[in-house]
């Protein structure tokens, strides 16, 4: 058995495991490993079965060029243009969650809250695919909207459980989405192809200080509603 193989866990295993990841090895995915967790996630619901998810797989060079021109933009501050508002403010518990979820990464980091030079070069990091080998960009061709959008969070859930089965670890991130021009161009997407957000998947660097951060869950009696 290779260093980076394991047996195959169960789907409750695999949701309880998956986490955000911000700090990958090199080594990457192998080509088969990689059609195969896409194949299943082909296979993920949506309304009247349509689909509507482009992802985008970016790894090698590719990767290599599109990750220097978004860190480039991240460190020169360049105003954000996503396709879709990202500009929401947390209130009340989400605030909360929001606030916790921070000081815990920033607290494994050893980043101070007064620390703006080192809470930005953690940001950047996001634009940087947190060095994975690998990151997806899902797209969704217009003029879909929320209905669809819903169709593609199934869809990503899926990807990263397949993922997390086979032992690779992965992170959503929605600071993906915050250059969609720059993507677009570096990718030869056209501009009807309206870019939600990515994930970078890899292998775990258990070396990474961000890696060690772990956050919590609210208990279904804070969250779900049971009628009869």
């Amino acid at each position: 058995m290779s260093l980076h193989q394991r047996p195959m866990m169960s789907v409750d295993e695999a949701i309880r495991l998956r986490r955000s990841v911000r700090g990958f090895l090199p080594d990457e995915v192998p080509e088969a490993t990689l059609r195969e967790v896409f194949e299943l996630a082909q296979c993920s619901p949506s309304n009247c079965n349509v689909q509507p998810w482009t992802p985008h797989v970016v790894s090698g060079g590719t990767l290599g060029r599109l990750r220097d021109a978004l860190v480039a933009a991240g460190m020169r501050d360049e105003p954000i243009k996503p396709d879709w508002p990202a500009d929401g403010k947390f209130t009340g518990v989400y605030r909360e969650r929001q606030v916790d979820a921070a000081q815990k990464l920033y607290g494994a980091m050893g980043v101070a809250r007064n620390d703006r030079i080192g809470r930005k070069m953690a940001y950047v990091r996001n634009h940087a695919f947190f060095d994975a080998p690998h990151a997806v960009l899902i797209f969704m061709p217009a003029p879909f909207d929320t209905r669809e959008a819903a169709d593609i969070g199934m869809y990503a859930q899926t990807l990263m459980l397949a993922l997390t089965t086979r032992g690779i670890a992965s992170c959503a991130q929605g600071a993906l989405g915050l250059f969609p021009d720059i993507i677009r161009e570096q990718l030869g997407i056209p501009a009807h192809q309206k870019l939600l957000f990515g994930i970078s998947f890899g292998f775990e660097d258990r070396n990474v200080k961000a890696n060690a951060a772990r956050v919590g869950r609210a208990g279904i009696d804070d969250t779900v509603r049971f009628h009869r």
